[in-house]
């Protein structure tokens, strides 16, 4: 496993994907998985264009995909099962299925799913190697997949018919890297009347503001996204546990340029969104403790670092969505100064923690210095004492 050295310090007060960040430092062994080779170009053109304005000379055959779904309660079963069957149902069919769990859960899925390794598509569980959660996890199901694209759905989460096969057409371009989906919430419960559509990253979906067609994107979400393996194994892997969506997106678009990393809306999954999730103290922890999170994440990306999408999501909350709940309370919406209120507070609970997160990373660079410092002056104490 590559250790990764503590980096320039970057910071954010933006959207994220789960909590804090463990930081398992985790590698994704190489293998040798090459994409597949370009379509040749209309005769006599070197770079004629296809249908969907892709040069020939930059087009190149549906590869091969993976799909990893990720697992680690029994409290989430039945719906780790829809999730596979959602799989399993794709007009376009993926290659393999890789069930990667934590040991707790890991004999109950080997057991059920133990016939179906001669299925179509195949089904493979393997258990999570690493000290890590979500990021180790994934890094696992990477090493082993056999695909040329590493396609990842969470086990909440449930995949339309179609979404493999349109998450996998902006590959034709061989320049795109990784392409992410639109995570569409599904609530266990009522959605709340006071829960702004903007800060739906909350739950791990698709939120306002977006881009509503395809586009590049800083930041795709974890529970609907996918990745070029021979991409995921030059940037090392994973190396965040919790962030490991935003870690990945970046540094593939620090090796090969922002349009590399594309969003595809159409590509639709279904998250279930548990009735403790919409609720006042999930929201506020997440505001304030993912954001709090990431600035440690950030510090280690070093050149990778971007705050665009933290701008960006900022800069929308504030001056689309704050004025259009407004309005919609002009009009005699009883909860839009609650969601508009809500969006202010969001924002405010992100910035404390991008606060916060600085702090906690100050100190823990002082106490290193500190030791290190300790270290040299006691290692010249001991050889001053040799020499008398």
């Amino acid at each position: 496993m590559r250790i990764l050295m503590l980096a320039q310090s970057y910071t954010s007060i933006g959207i994220g994907p789960e909590g804090h960040v463990r930081n398992p430092s985790i590698g994704l062994a190489r293998r040798g998985h090459d994409v597949a080779a370009a379509t040749p170009g209309q005769p006599g053109s070197k770079t004629g264009q296809t249908e969907d304005g892709v040069s020939s000379e930059h087009r190149q055959a549906r590869p091969t995909i993976s799909v990893i779904i990720c697992a680690y309660s029994e409290d989430r079963w039945e719906l780790l099962l829809r999730s596979v069957a959602s799989v399993q149902e794709q007009t376009l069919q993926p290659c393999e299925i890789v069930v990667s769990v934590d040991q707790p859960l890991f004999h109950r899925c080997a057991a059920y799913w133990a016939d179906f390794a001669a299925s179509t598509p195949p089904i493979r569980v393997i258990q999570n190697k690493y000290d890590g959660h979500l990021g180790a996890a994934r890094n696992t199901a990477a090493e082993t997949a056999a695909g040329e694209i590493l396609a990842f759905l969470d086990d909440d989460a449930a995949a339309d018919n179609d979404w493999l096969e349109i998450l996998i057409e902006p590959y034709r371009d061989k320049r795109i890297g990784a392409v992410g989906g639109r995570p569409i919430p599904v609530f266990e419960t009522s959605r709340p009347a006071w829960f702004p559509v903007q800060f739906d990253w909350v739950f791990g979906c698709a939120y306002d503001g977006l881009p509503t067609s395809r586009g590049p994107l800083a930041h795709l979400i974890g529970a609907n996204m996918s990745v070029r393996r021979t991409l995921l194994e030059q940037v090392g892997g994973f190396h965040s546990d919790h962030h490991d969506d935003m870690d990945m997106c970046h540094r593939v678009a620090h090796l090969r340029g922002r349009e590399a990393v594309i969003y595809e809306p159409a590509a639709t999954v279904r998250h279930f969104v548990p009735a403790s999730r919409p609720t006042w103290r999930y929201f506020w922890r997440r505001c304030f403790f993912v954001n709090k999170g990431k600035v440690e994440a950030f510090s280690q990306m070093g050149d990778a670092a971007t705050l665009s999408s933290e701008a960006r999501f900022v800069w929308y909350a504030l001056t689309k969505g704050v004025p259009r709940e407004i309005l919609q309370a002009a009009k005699g919406d009883a909860h839009a100064l609650a969601r508009s209120a809500a969006i202010v507070v969001g924002v405010g609970l992100a910035a404390a923690g991008h606060v916060a997160g600085r702090i906690e990373l100050v100190r823990r660079w002082r106490r290193r210095r500190q030791q290190a410092t300790k270290q040299i002056l006691d290692t010249a104490a001991q050889g001053g004492r040799r020499g008398k």
